[in-house]
């Protein structure tokens, strides 16, 4: 693939606005069909620094116009992949936005930069330039743009001292890394670090177009082309004009993990030692996966559902804070697919509705209350959503997530939703899925093999190792006892096997203590503080 970066010559004079942007121009003409992906700088209708905010609009506003005219059709003559950051309208103002279009000049994409710089976010009296940056404050994940079998990740600018993100983007596999960037204060060392870092860690590609600020200047420019091995391919320094390169997308960068350790990439072999849980995503909040927390453990089963609603917020939160490193709840899906949180595909027993969940659209099932029955306390509480579940908790308790609809062959079982869900809200590690279908498990593996799973009864009421057998043909990490078919020998097999065990269910504290002494490894309770305290003692 041959790329191409534009490097066009920044001005600190607002006065030289117009020929700065008719240089920039100038260069896009100089492309050529030869190319195949090209990228321009951030701000591109911004050619120059502008004094106040009043300027910065009034340069969008002039040179915006033309760039969405211009843009497409550079992409349409140089049959190529092109990338350019320049504002997009909104209700409150413009956003710093990068625009991808194919070969054909069509708009296939819009990245909106992730980390607003304070030039950007701050009001005009505030001295800013009064972005609309109110995207910017509520959870995303890495914006991922797939063309041409390409998967391709985005920084812009100030998103590049966000290192944090670089395992976030390297964790979506991506091709390559499109950068729009200034980065005015940096000097060309700096540059040079920070590319090379992310293409070593991202094992992806880094094209970065800058602009230059003069032949003579220690800082800015340094557009670039980086491979996944942290090799500096091309490096225009202080260049104003275009730089080309070739690349080989297909090119990914594999070395020891560790001393003598097999090929991994980079990302992989740090992922393997990292302790997340000191920093993302929820700080303190953080527990280790379930990978790595320790065992013996109890699950509030539904939440803690002796004092509020089963498979509720406030039965899942009342857990969680007083301590339990478990809870387990229950999916089913709507009429229009969204996924719920309920035990019953009957709405009867928990609210005052009638017939099947999948009778109703999510919308409609929010008419019924799903909290009275339990108390007047807990009137108006509504059904809860997956994502809710996973937007709230996601990383602070292990999630056992009973999927209903795996063990239903007429329904939609989701399996992509909600590997999507799991890897979105990063609570793939902190969760293992329960069913009974093992043909369910055996395709959800294939989608999400980096997902526990835990075979559930199936009815086999005379083998007591069936479910060991189940779980070692599925590669599954654990097996969920149905009391009473399972003994001593069903523990003991499965520990040799290294699969864990839980045991569903146990609210009766003397009960409860068989149960650990026979060696299982996780107690689920309707009654959690009560297992609990038993269980201390």
């Amino acid at each position: 693939m041959k790329v191409c970066i534009i490097q066009p010559f920044y001005s600190e004079k607002y006065e030289d606005a117009g020929a700065c942007f008719a240089d920039m121009l100038r260069l896009m003409d100089e492309c050529d069909d030869t190319l195949d992906l090209i990228v321009l700088p951030e701000y591109c209708d911004i050619p120059v620094k502008t004094p106040d905010a009043e300027a910065f609009r009034r340069c969008i506003e002039e040179f915006r116009p033309i760039l969405s005219r211009k843009i497409p059709a550079l992409a349409k003559r140089c049959g190529a992949l092109v990338f350019a950051n320049y504002a997009s309208p909104t209700e409150n103002g413009y956003k710093n936005t990068t625009h991808a279009f194919d070969r054909s000049g069509r708009e296939i994409g819009r990245y909106d930069k992730a980390h607003p710089a304070p030039s950007e976010t701050k009001t005009a009296e505030q001295g800013g330039n009064g972005l609309d940056c109110a995207y910017s404050y509520s959870y995303a994940k890495p914006y991922i743009l797939e063309a041409e079998g390409l998967r391709i990740g985005f920084l812009t600018c100030y998103d590049f001292y966000m290192y944090e993100e670089f395992p976030q983007i390297a964790r979506e596999n991506v091709d390559i890394v499109v950068g729009c960037s200034h980065q005015r204060t940096d000097t060309h060392h700096a540059l040079e670090v920070i590319g090379e870092f992310l293409a070593y860690n991202t094992n992806a590609y880094l094209i970065r177009s800058a602009v230059s600020m003069g032949a003579d200047s220690p800082v800015c420019g340094c557009s670039m082309v980086v491979s996944p091995k942290g090799e500096m391919l091309l490096n225009m320094k202080n260049d104003v004009g275009l730089g080309v390169c070739e690349i080989d997308v297909n090119e990914k960068y594999l070395k020891p993990a560790g001393y003598l350790g097999a090929l991994r990439s980079h990302h992989d072999y740090i992922e393997e030692g990292r302790r997340p849980w000191l920093y993302r995503p929820a700080g303190s909040m953080m527990i280790p996966s379930d990978d790595l927390l320790p065992y013996p453990r109890i699950c509030a089963h539904r939440g803690f559902n002796t004092v509020a609603p089963e498979n509720s917020m406030p039965a899942f939160g009342a857990a969680i804070a007083l301590g339990a490193e478990e809870i387990e709840f229950d999916l089913w899906s709507t009429k229009d697919g969204e996924l719920v949180s309920i035990h019953d595909c009957d709405l009867e027993r928990v609210s005052d509705g009638t017939g099947k969940v999948w009778d109703y659209t999510y919308d409609e099932l929010l008419r019924f209350d799903f909290g009275k029955k339990c108390g007047d306390a807990f009137a108006g509480l509504r059904i809860v959503r997956f994502e809710e579940i996973l937007r709230k908790f996601a990383c602070t308790v292990i999630m056992n997530i009973h999927v209903k609809i795996w063990d239903v062959d007429s329904m939609d079982h989701q399996y992509r939703r909600i590997s999507d869900l799991l890897h979105q809200y990063d609570c793939h590690k902190h969760c293992y899925m329960m069913g009974s279908t093992d043909r369910s498990f055996a395709e959800f593996r294939r989608i999400a093999p980096d997902v526990n799973l835990c075979v559930g009864w199936d009815g086999n009421k005379t083998d007591m190792l069936s479910m060991v057998d189940r779980a070692v043909a599925l590669g599954a990490e654990k097996i969920q006892l149905f009391k009473p078919y399972f003994d001593q020998t069903t523990v003991d097999a499965a520990k040799a096997h290294g699969i864990r065990t839980n045991v569903f269910y146990a609210d009766d504290p003397e009960e409860a203590r068989r149960y650990a002494e026979m060696g299982i490894d996780c107690i689920l309770t309707n009654d959690y503080l009560r297992i609990r305290n038993a269980l201390k003692k």
